[in-house]
């Protein structure tokens, strides 16, 4: 048996039980354990939150690799990586590797860029934010805030940005809801898994609620080829470029650079 056949199906209770794990300790950590931890610290606010982000996307790992765990034969050497997609993209007709098939990862890009760095994102949050306008008063956490004179020559930074970048779009959230959920929701969703699975991950982002309809489409672009090919990469690789993002914001401000 091959493919997500062989792979167990989880039940809809059990997904949102999981996305719930995953989801509602983000902002207690945020907006309640950061301020704590800032204030008897010391902690500049955003080192803070941030840190608080990273101990969250650190449980997603730990989260996945339970689950992972609990099923059937455990972590079997030569099987993990199938279990989570981290593969070549499949033929979907002969179910063989086909290498080529990830330059469909290019208009992947390309269509996250629009939906996320232009103002089509404001432009689709704003029937949300017309539905609750109190949505406008959640404080956005941003990194960018943190571009000031007073961290050139932090370079303690540096180390903290790769454990982010790595927690972030690798070990936390792609390997929970790609790696984990993709595969497994077919049996509660049936062919519109990828949509689900893009709807889950949108919605988990309750610390910036604004953004959860641009996510959610951008998001789609990622689960579609993922599902059909059978590969985390289409997701890995757009998520991965934002990781890039940050860690050279962080290079250019110890560095002096933006300051």
């Amino acid at each position: 048996m091959t493919g997500i056949d062989a792979l167990p199906q989880y039940s809809v209770a059990k997904i949102l039980a999981i996305w719930a794990a995953a989801a509602i300790p983000m902002p207690i950590l945020a907006f309640w354990v950061a301020p704590q931890l800032s204030e008897v610290s010391g902690l500049h606010p955003g080192i803070g939150l941030w840190a608080m982000m990273i101990v969250g996307m650190i449980w997603q790992f730990v989260l996945s690799c339970l689950l992972l765990r609990a099923e059937a034969g455990g972590l079997r050497p030569g099987t993990w990586a199938s279990r989570i997609w981290l593969q070549t993209p499949r033929d979907p007709v002969t179910g063989k590797p086909r290498l080529r098939l990830l330059w469909w990862v290019v208009p992947v890009i390309a269509g996250t860029a629009l939906i996320e760095q232009t103002g089509f994102a404001d432009t689709v949050a704003a029937p949300l934010l017309w539905l609750a306008p109190s949505l406008a008063m959640v404080p956005e956490p941003n990194l960018a805030n943190l571009v000031q004179p007073q961290f050139v020559g932090a370079w303690w930074l540096i180390p903290m940005a790769l454990v982010s970048c790595v927690f972030n779009y690798a070990l936390g959230e792609e390997l929970l809801f790609r790696g984990v959920l993709l595969p497994r929701m077919q049996g509660a969703f049936g062919r519109w898994d990828w949509a689900a699975n893009a709807a889950l991950f949108g919605s988990y982002h309750l610390i910036r609620p604004l953004t959860i309809p641009a996510i959610v489409l951008s998001t789609l672009l990622w689960t579609l080829p993922a599902r059909r090919y059978r590969s985390i990469w289409f997701a890995l690789i757009p998520h991965g470029i934002e990781g890039l993002f940050l860690f050279v914001l962080v290079l250019g401000l110890v560095s002096g650079v933006l300051i």
